[in-house]
């Protein structure tokens, strides 16, 4: 027997002796990419990368696994690094973090019989915003040292967490490593002056579309944290510091969202003490926290800030540093020790590899918390998780500033009725509010009068009819929760709640389910209070968003149940998209149909274009037929439109409609040359409208200004777009050319000689004296002009008669813009009136749902509305229009008119104030834009 064992003896050596050569033999950084990670002056590239992730996998601590491919096509790579003896339960361990974090039918028991068996999950990332050239440097290093340590804190790493380490930008790193790297000469090096967008489409934006997940490495990264993985921790590197320190991290200032399960912030809390302790007892000053900068977890969307409404401790730094030394600027008021920043840092020249042994430190102090803590960080998770279903299953108030507001003005009412009645003394308490510490406060009965009110409790649940006009969108928007993880039940039958009847193939959304605060957040207004520096002082800004809840933004009708209900409902299962399923009247011997209301008839008709069949707009409907909307497209019978349109309704979802005979007042679509601006750097709001515009199928140009200063317009295109940003005001001068990354400091305006000459043709910036004289001789002979947001400035510099609305007058009779203790408006959801009759608005609401960000509000000359040179598009009516988010003096905008259509010579501007196209989240406005793309002749 002993003899018959030893060639399997003599064979499972080999075999170890192998592996631990194996182990032993990867290559170091230095050996890879042939200098030490955080070196001056070096920068690797993600080809280089990519190509280290495939050595480090050959490691038995390390498992590489490809979650998707990037908008460029690239490779986009999470490794998976713990002990080798978890990687043989990899699945296990993945399925205790999906049943924890979703908490569905587990008992408390079983929960933490489960965090007992379970490896705590730690999501760490880099390189989101590639020019923050550390992240994914400390990632590359960091995964080196996990997988060659063999100190007691690395093995007990290893042995009870998985770290998820993900590149959160393949692209990214590609171009700005390339582009630093250009120059031979270390001291010329620099990250200045991209050409282009760092990502494809969004550049520094890819941060805000974690809730709404357009863009593939959303889609890739998204789909790992909250279908696959869901970690009980995700720790998302930025940068860059407040001056003065060296980096900022949690615990974050307020307000915090108020859906938040209280142990979230509890839990950011304490991994955030872990963090700073550890660099304070490595004697590494700097750290900075709370008030100390400007970051904060009310915002959603953002990689990080997107897992708190997933009962995640996600985790945000923003460090300093770059493969340039800089300096540690000298900020006064930043070197007294406070409860914001313990340990200030002094003044001093910083390198790369301090930055990177900083991350390196942060990483590990979260990793050993991690370890530390496993077991109670899985239970956590799934106590938040179940804390979220038991809201959804009863009655439940989320407290809000507006709650709170209307508790303390019943009170007051009250106090005010009983001093009347009193002759006008006040019987009431002399500190109803607490401020001295000595008042009872305000009776209880308040509190039960509001917060127990039956009508204003949180909704059990949302219904999304299948029979809404754009039902395709309302597809779009359940995509976006599934990709979300939400639980999402669809009726697989006619259904009845609360005598409304919904018909088969509409979609269940229940709050009772462990990711609530996102669902809530989702469907529900934000509330954000009125946060000012002082009493009467000026606002704070929100860190991004105040308000964005995204079936406002989509413009999805959704039902709101205050009570328990069920139906004929199946669950979906996690992650699994959903298509809408469209029909053709087959019937149809005149011809067909589209809804103008339906965004996705906009990609069928371009289809139909460009396959050469004929499309018409009916400019007042049809004649006896009350369903057919002005602006809607028919389509001529014939084969060959009926096989495009079957096509269509399967594959987008549209709902094509017959007529026996075809319709008179037809006029004939066409398609525009259509020009869309960018500039030099790189225009994230352009960025996203070509990529609206690629989903929609319009073909499209960018131009830059001196293709508008080449003049000749006319001849080249049908209508130009301007996005946010791209037109100057009139006194101020232009912006920076680009408007995009140049907004957060990345570079100076370059010169011509310092620009490759591949990319000079994108220089430049529009110009008073140059480009305003082409765009209006453009529009004169016949050609449109699209404006959005800031660049409706156009209308001021054409001298149309348009003025203002938000100004007043001063002592001295001058005009000036109202400062922000009286009005400011940040990121938010309000609601405007529109005109749906023009062909501008042809299948929107008459009233409908804009974001807004401090954007243009205009007065238009009577006698040029009475004549027709000006249009009023889209109005505020009411001095209310706050739907989600915050508005402070939002009285100032009723009557104030939000979008306007004007005649210059034979063409016109279209200029719409509110971010019609904002991130491509605003399905609801998207229609603004589309009908400006196809040309309609006059009526047959």
């Amino acid at each position: 027997m002993i003899r018959k064992r030893l060639p399997l003896l003599t064979a499972l050596l080999a075999l170890s002796l192998t592996m631990s050569s194996r182990a032993q033999n990867l290559p170091s950084p230095r050996e890879h990419f042939g200098f030490n990670i955080g070196d001056d002056y070096q920068l690797a590239n993600y080809t280089q990368t990519e190509a280290y992730f495939k050595k480090l996998a050959a490691s038995d601590r390390s498992k590489l696994v490809d979650i998707g491919m990037t908008e460029e096509g690239r490779h986009q790579y999470m490794l998976i690094v713990t002990s080798p003896e978890n990687h043989k339960k990899l699945d296990r361990y993945k399925e205790i973090s999906q049943k924890l974090a979703r908490a569905e039918g587990i008992s408390e028991e079983q929960a933490r019989a489960l965090a007992a068996e379970g490896k705590a999950v730690v999501w760490i990332d880099g390189g989101l915003h590639a020019t923050e050239t550390v992240g994914t440097h400390q990632l590359i290093e960091t995964m080196w040292q996990l997988v060659s340590r063999k100190d007691p804190e690395t093995l007990r790493i290893l042995d009870n967490v998985i770290i998820l380490f993900v590149h959160a930008n393949p692209d990214g790193q590609e171009l700005v490593s390339n582009w630093y790297m250009r120059e031979s000469d270390p001291k010329k090096r620099s990250l200045e002056n991209l050409p282009r967008l760092y990502e494809k489409y969004a550049g520094h934006d890819n941060n805000r579309d974690f809730f709404m997940m357009n863009l593939k490495e959303s889609q890739n990264m998204g789909r790992q944290l909250f279908v696959e993985w869901i970690p009980q921790i995700m720790y998302n590197h930025h940068q860059r510091g407040p001056a003065g320190s060296v980096l900022a991290g949690p615990p974050y200032r307020d307000p915090f969202n108020y859906v938040f399960d209280p142990m979230m912030i509890t839990g950011i809390d304490a991994v955030g003490a872990a963090m700073y302790n550890r660099l304070n007892a490595e004697n590494k000053p700097g750290f900075t926290r709370l008030n100390g900068a400007s970051f904060s977890t009310w915002y959603n969307g953002g990689l990080r800030t997107t897992t708190h409404f997933h009962n995640m401790i996600g985790l945000l730094t923003e460090i300093i540093g770059g493969p340039t030394p800089e300096e540690v600027p000298l900020v006064p008021q930043r070197l007294i020790p406070n409860g914001n920043t313990p340990y200030p840092v002094t003044p001093q020249k910083w390198h790369y590899k301090q930055s990177i042994d900083y991350s390196l430190s942060l990483n590990y102090s979260v990793l050993d918390y991690a370890a530390r803590h496993h077991d109670e960080l899985l239970y956590n998770i799934y106590h938040m998780g179940k804390n979220s279903i038991d809201r959804g299953s009863s009655d439940y108030w989320t407290l809000s500033p507006k709650r709170v507001e209307a508790i303390n003005q019943a009170y007051q009412a009250d106090q005010r009725k009983t001093a009347g009645a009193n002759g006008g003394a006040n019987s009431g308490a002399s500190d109803p509010f607490g401020w001295s510490g000595r008042s009872s406060g305000v009776p209880v009965k308040y509190f039960d009068q509001v917060l127990k009110d039956p009508a204003t409790r949180d909704p059990r649940g949302f219904i999304i009819p299948a029979d809404q006009a754009d039902f395709p969108t309302a597809v779009k928007f359940i995509n976006a929760l599934i990709k979300t993880g939400i639980q999402i039940h669809q009726a697989t039958a006619e259904f009845t709640v609360n005598g409304k009847k919904y018909p088969a193939g509409s979609y269940v959304v229940k709050t009772a389910q462990a990711f609530r605060p996102h669902v809530i957040d989702m469907f529900e207004p934000q509330d954000h209070p009125n946060d000012f520096q002082y009493q009467g002082g000026p606002p704070i800004r929100p860190y991004d968003a105040a308000g964005w809840t995204l079936a406002y933004q989509m413009g999805v009708q959704v039902d709101r149940v205050l009570e328990g209900f069920d139906g004929p409902f199946k669950a979906l299962p996690y992650g699994e998209l959903q298509s809408p399923q469209g029909t053709v009247d087959a019937s149809a011997s005149g011809g067909y149909v589209l809804t103008s209301r339906s965004n996705n008839s906009f990609i069928a008709v371009n289809d139909l274009i460009a396959s050469g069949v004929d499309v018409y707009r009916l400019p007042k409907g049809a004649a006896g037929q009350n369903s057919v909307e002005a602006g809607a497209f028919f389509v001529p019978a014939g084969s060959k439109a009926k096989a495009a349109l079957d096509k269509a309704a399967k594959e987008l979802g549209v709902r094509v409609t017959g007529l026996s005979k075809k319709p008179a007042g037809l006029t004939k679509v066409s398609p525009m040359r259509i020009a869309l601006w960018d500039s030099y750097g790189g225009s994230m709001p352009s960025g996203w409208v070509r990529w609206m515009m690629e989903q929609y199928h319009f073909p499209m140009k960018v131009v830059y200004a001196q293709d508008i200063d080449a003049g000749d317009l006319r001849k080249k295109f049908d209508v130009i777009v301007f996005v946010t940003r791209a037109i100057p005001a009139v006194s101020s001068g232009a912006p920076r050319p680009g408007g995009g990354e140049g907004e957060f400091g990345f570079g100076r305006e370059p010169k011509t000689e310092e620009i490759p000459a591949e990319f000079r043709p994108w220089m430049g910036r529009i110009t008073a004296d140059k480009s305003i004289p082409q765009l209006k001789k453009f529009m004169e002979e016949g050609g449109n002009v699209v404006t959005i947001g800031s660049s409706t400035n156009l209308a001021y510099h054409l001298g149309l008669p348009v003025r203002n609305a938000l100004v007043e007058m001063t002592n001295t009779g001058q005009e000036r813009p109202l400062p922000a203790e009286k009005y400011y408006i940040p990121g938010s959801i309000l609601r405007v009136t529109l005109d749906s009759t023009q062909h501008a608005t042809w299948g929107m609401a008459t009233q409908s749902d804009v974001y807004f960000d401090a954007s243009p509000v205009f007065n238009l000359a009577p006698d040029a509305v009475a004549k027709g040179d000006l249009k009023p598009l889209a109005w505020f009516a009411t001095n209310k229009p706050l739907r989600s988010g915050w508005a402070w003096g939002q009285a100032y905008l009723q009557n104030g008119v939000t979008a306007f259509e004007a005649k210059v010579g034979n063409g016109k501007l279209l200029a719409f104030g509110p971010e019609i196209t904002f991130r491509a989240q605003s399905h609801n406005t998207f229609k603004l834009l589309f009908n400006q793309l196809l040309a309609t002749g006059t009526a047959q």
